[in-house]
């Protein structure tokens, strides 16, 4: 499948589907109180949709990996906030549970994702080859 937008992305539709379902969780009451962990963990799932729509929009596949880079810590940090919420009892661990595989599946698809971008990158023919002296 050729892809044509950002939205046609695998990762992308994921780091989307993450950010619903942190959206979900910090609207628990006890989560929404908590301002600063609510608004870091909000951010940091935003972010990683974010930064693969972003990096769509490079110029080359280079600058693309270093955003969809940025994406996949944004999932890490996402996994790394959920413990603080599950810490304070904002989120039961069956929660904390879902969420935190669903960032990990993210993660994956962002690194399948830049696998793929630099294997097509190292393999592609150089723009300007330099020219056969017979």
């Amino acid at each position: 499948m050729r892809i044509k937008r950002f939205e046609d992305i695998e990762a992308w539709q994921l780091a989307r589907a993450l950010a619903r379902k942190v959206y979900a969780l910090t609207k628990k009451a006890e989560f929404a109180r908590d301002f600063g962990l609510k608004k870091q963990i909000q951010t940091a799932a935003g972010s990683s949709m974010h930064n693969i729509a972003e990096g769509f929009d490079s110029e080359t596949n280079n600058e693309f990996v270093r955003f969809l880079r940025y994406a996949k810590r944004s999932c890490s940090e996402v996994q790394s906030e959920l413990y603080m919420a599950v810490d304070q009892q904002y989120i039961t661990k069956v929660e904390f549970q879902d969420v935190y595989d669903h960032a990990g599946r993210t993660r994956a698809a962002i690194r399948g994702f830049i696998n793929y971008l630099l294997a097509y990158e190292k393999d592609r023919p150089k723009e300007n080859p330099e020219p056969i002296n017979p």
